[in-house]
């Protein structure tokens, strides 16, 4: 008889919308909040999750923070909470905004101006 098992890393996407002013861009945006985790299998069935972490991302520039875990198990039970400023810690600024630059997603270029569009390939930043 044999096993089939292993240990693999997973992410959870919460159905959590709030409304946000960016502090790192200035702009008006939403949190999406997601959970990672690793998680032990047998025969393609989870069995065993360890290591989560709950990460709130941007919707307006793609900035990272790391949420505070109590208030993240409690946006995984469903209730409705409030995610403050002092629930977070920035992991990620996003998008260039930290260093001046803007990255086009669709092409790759960079520049430095203001633009609304890419003026490499028309793709609104």
């Amino acid at each position: 008889m044999f096993f089939i098992m292993g240990i693999t890393d997973g992410r959870k996407d919460f159905d959590f919308n709030q409304l946000i002013t960016c502090d790192i861009c200035g702009k008006y945006g939403r949190y999406h909040v997601f959970m990672t985790y690793t998680v032990l299998s047998v025969f393609f069935i989870p069995i065993f999750k360890w290591n989560k972490h709950y990460y709130v991302q941007t919707s307006c520039c793609g900035s990272v923070y790391e949420l505070d875990p109590e208030i993240g198990e409690r946006i995984a039970g469903g209730e409705e909470v409030e995610i403050l400023q002092r629930h977070l810690t920035l992991v990620s600024g996003g998008r260039g905004f930290t260093t001046g630059n803007r990255k086009c997603r669709m092409c790759g270029y960079e520049t430095t101006e203001d633009f609304d569009f890419c003026p490499k390939c028309g793709t609104k930043f």
